[in-house]
């Protein structure tokens, strides 16, 4: 079963958007759980990661302005996304930390414009 990320969008430099993800109980429950991020020509990176017990980190490029959360009741990992800049431009996905191929979904887009 793969992991569906969804409320991505179009918002302006400056904006806000929260992504969500829901995941089974059997991936969700024991990981870390991680929002990951491809922009156009680039690869996969990841932008911030929450452990099991609720422990956050950040990429550099994003602290201070994205915050991860989970609700382990709803076997659910968001993404707080504020200050949003043309630079977060991207594709956004969940997976686990580490990754596991066979569930990445199709992602969120997120476009960001200036």
């Amino acid at each position: 079963v793969q992991l569906q990320a969804s409320g991505g969008g179009l918002v302006q430099a400056g904006g806000s958007l929260r992504l969500s993800c829901a995941a089974s109980r059997t991936i969700f429950s024991r990981n870390t759980m991680g929002w990951y991020r491809q922009a156009p020509g680039k690869q996969r990176e990841l932008v911030a990661r929450i452990s099991s017990g609720g422990t956050t980190t950040y990429e550099d490029s994003v602290k201070g302005r994205f915050t991860i959360s989970r609700d382990n009741a709803k076997n659910t990992v968001y993404l707080q996304m504020n200050s949003l800049k043309p630079e977060d431009t991207a594709v956004y996905y969940c997976n686990t930390i580490p990754s596991i191929a066979s569930i990445w979904g199709q992602g969120t887009q997120v476009t960001v414009s200036s």
